[in-house]
C-alpha cells in the first residue's frame, strides 16, 4: 500500500479551525468578566492563546515524528509512572476549593494531571492490547494485566475528585476493551461492580446528591443547585436560529457560570444560533470521521489502538460537555475540546492530535 504524501489534511485544517474559533469565543464569554476581576479583557484569551501557540508547535513536531518511536516500553512505562506520580503529587498540595486537581509552580504555570491521564491510558492500552488480541479472553494474563493501571488512574482521579474525567476515562477503556475483543460479560461484571460505587459517589455525596436533583427538578432550586441548568438552558434558547451575534450574548454577564469553560457551548449557541451550535458539533462529527478512519485503514494494530482511543477520547468529551449545557445529563466538570478555556487541556488535545496526525501519514 502507497504511503500518504503528507498527514491528513482535513484533520488538521478541523484542529486550526476549532483552535480559532476557541480562542474567539473564550475571548466573547470572557472578556467582560475578566475587565471586571483582572482590570484587562485579555486576561483569559491571552492565556488561552498562548497554549494554542505552545499547543499547535508540539503539534506540529509530534506529526513529524513517527509514531512508532512511541510503541515501546521504554516511553510507555516511564510515561505510565510519572503520571501515576503526578496524580499522587496533587494530594499534597493544598487545595483548590476542596478539591485536588492542580499542579501550580511559581504562581505562573499551572496543569492538571487528570488531563495528562487521558492519552497516557490510550497509550498505555494501545500498547498492550496490540499482542493480546488472540488471548483477550484470557482474563488472567490479558483483562488482569491491562485494567489494573487503568483501575489506579481512576480511583486517583475520583479522590480528587473529579467524576466528570474519570468516567471519561473508563469509557474510553471499555471501548477499547471491546475492540480488542473482549466478552460482552466482562463489562456486565465490571458494571455490577461499579454501579454500588458510582451509586454512593452520586447519591450519597452531598453536593453531587444536588446536583443530580437538580438535573431532575432544576426549577426546585432556581438560584441554588439549578441555577446552572436553568441559565445554559436560557442562554441556548435565546440564541434562537441565527443567534445574538458575536460578542452579543447576555447570559455571559454574570448570570451564566463559567461561560467560557464548561458552559462556553452555551454561549456559542446564544450567540451563534442554531447555526452556529451545528456547525461546532458538525466539526467533531468531521474530525471523527477521519479520526476512526484512520483507525480503520490502519494496518498496524497499535496505530489502530492509538488512532481509536485518541478520537474517542475527544468525541465522548465533547458529547458529555454538550450534554450537560443543553441538560441531557447531570452537571459535570468536563471541557469542551478545543473550545474551552483551559490550557491544559488545550495543550494535551493538540499534542494527541499530532500523534493522531502523525499516524495518518501511514494510510492511504
Amino acid at each position: 500500500m502507497a504511503k500518504r504524501v503528507g498527514v491528513d489534511k482535513w484533520l488538521f485544517g478541523v484542529t486550526l479551525l476549532l483552535v480559532f474559533i476557541g480562542l474567539l469565543m473564550v475571548f466573547s464569554a470572557s472578556a467582560v468578566m475578566a475587565q471586571d476581576r483582572y482590570g484587562s479583557p485579555y486576561t483569559f484569551v491571552r492565556s488561552q492563546a498562548a497554549a494554542a501557540v505552545l499547543g499547535l508547535l508540539t503539534m506540529i513536531v509530534l506529526m513529524r515524528i513517527d509514531y512508532r518511536k512511541f510503541n515501546r516500553p521504554i516511553v510507555v512505562f516511564p510515561a505510565v509512572a510519572v503520571t501515576t506520580l503526578l496524580l499522587l503529587g496533587v494530594f499534597l498540595l493544598h487545595d483548590s476549593h476542596n478539591t485536588h486537581r492542580w499542579f501550580r509552580v511559581g504562581g505562573v504555570l499551572s496543569f492538571q494531571p487528570s488531563e495528562i491521564a487521558k492519552p497516557v491510558l490510550v497509550l498505555f492500552l494501545a500498547w498492550f492490547l496490540q499482542d493480546k488480541l488472540h488471548s483477550i479472553r484470557d482474563w488472567r494474563s490479558t483483562l488482569v494485566p491491562a485494567a489494573l493501571p487503568t483501575l489506579v488512574f481512576l480511583l486517583l482521579i475520583l479522590k480528587e475528585p473529579d467524576l466528570g474525567t474519570a468516567m471519561v476515562c473508563a469509557a474510553v477503556a471499555a471501548l477499547m476493551f471491546y475492540l480488542a475483543g473482549a466478552e460482552v460479560k466482562y463489562f456486565g461484571y465490571a458494571a455490577l461492580a461499579a454501579a454500588p460505587v458510582l451509586w454512593f459517589l452520586l447519591f450519597r455525596v452531598p453536593w453531587r446528591r444536588a446536583r443530580m436533583l437538580a438535573f431532575l427538578n432544576p426549577e426546585a432550586d432556581p438560584q441554588g443547585s439549578g441555577f446552572h441548568t436553568i441559565q445554559s438552558l436560557i442562554a441556548v434558547g435565546t440564541g434562537g436560529i441565527r443567534g445574538l451575534g458575536f460578542f452579543e450574548g447576555r447570559q455571559k454577564l454574570f448570570y451564566l457560570p463559567q461561560p467560557h469553560t464548561d458552559f462556553i457551548f452555551a454561549n456559542i449557541a446564544e450567540e451563534l444560533g442554531l447555526i452556529g451550535a451545528l456547525a461546532i458539533v458538525g466539526l467533531f462529527v468531521v474530525l471523527g470521521y477521519r479520526g476512526l478512519r484512520a483507525a480503520s485503514l490502519s494496518k498496524d494494530v497499535f496505530a489502530r489502538f492509538l488512532a481509536f482511543g485518541i478520537t474517542a477520547t475527544i468525541l465522548i468529551q465533547a458529547f458529555f460537555n454538550i450534554s450537560v449545557v443543553l441538560a441531557l445529563v447531570p452537571t459535570k466538570g468536563i471541557t469542551l475540546p478545543f473550545i474551552s478555556y483551559g490550557g491544559t487541556s488545550l495543550f494535551i488535545t493538540l499534542a494527541s492530535i499530532g500523534v493522531l496526525l502523525s499516524l495518518t501519514r501511514e494510510i492511504d
